[in-house]
C-alpha cells in the first residue's frame, strides 16, 4: 500500500500522529543545519504564562543569522554576494505545546528547498524531548534592479552553503 501523499496542508494533531513514513520523508527532504539554545524567561511569556507568540519568530530570525555567522554574517555575505539582504518573504509557525518561563528551548534550522529565487527554511523548537513549536520561512535574496529592489537568483547562496558541507 503507498503512503498518501504528503503536503503542506497535511493535518498534523501532534509528532505522534505522524506515521512513520512522514517522519521519513522528512528526513530526507530537508538537511539541519544549525541549532540554537535559547532560555526562556519572563520577559517571553503573556500574562497568562506562556510564551507571546510573535518571540517564536523573532527566536527564528536570530537562529538564521546565527546560522550566516558561519559565512561571515549577514552583512558580509550580502557584500560577498552583491546583494541588498537575505529577506523574508513568508513566515509561519504552529503552536504544539506551551513553552514557559524556564524552559529551555532548543531551535533547530534545516534547508528544505531551493528555488530559483527562494530558499525555504524550516524550524523545529524542543523543550527536553518535546516539539512546541515547528516553523517555516521563505526568504530570498534582494538586489538592486532597473526597478528598483528584486529577488535575485539564489544560486552563488546555494554554492556557498554547499561548499560548506550543507547540501539538500
Amino acid at each position: 500500500m503507498r503512503p498518501p501523499k504528503l503536503t503542506r496542508q497535511t493535518e498534523i494533531k501532534t509528532i505522534d500522529s505522524f506515521p512513520d513514513y512522514a517522519m521519513l520523508f522528512m528526513e530526507q527532504k530537508m538537511i539541519t543545519v544549525h541549532s540554537l539554545d535559547y532560555p526562556v524567561s519572563f520577559g517571553d511569556c503573556d500574562p497568562a504564562g506562556i510564551v507571546f507568540y510573535p518571540h517564536v519568530y523573532a527566536w527564528f530570525d536570530r537562529t538564521f543569522h546565527d546560522w550566516l555567522r558561519q559565512f561571515g554574517g549577514h552583512g558580509a555575505l550580502c557584500e560577498r554576494l552583491g546583494a541588498i539582504g537575505i529577506g523574508l518573504l513568508e513566515a509561519s509557525a504552529r503552536f504544539l505545546r506551551p513553552m514557559r518561563d524556564g524552559d529551555s528551548l532548543i531551535l533547530t534550522l534545516s534547508l528544505e528547498e531551493w528555488g530559483r529565487k527562494t530558499l525555504r527554511l524550516s524550524y523545529e523548537g524542543r523543550v527536553g524531548g518535546d516539539i512546541t513549536v515547528v516553523g517555516s520561512e521563505v526568504r530570498a535574496l534582494f538586489k538592486h534592479g532597473n526597478t528598483g529592489m528584486v529577488a535575485a537568483e539564489i544560486e552563488a547562496l546555494r554554492s556557498m552553503v554547499e561548499a560548506n558541507g550543507q547540501e539538500r
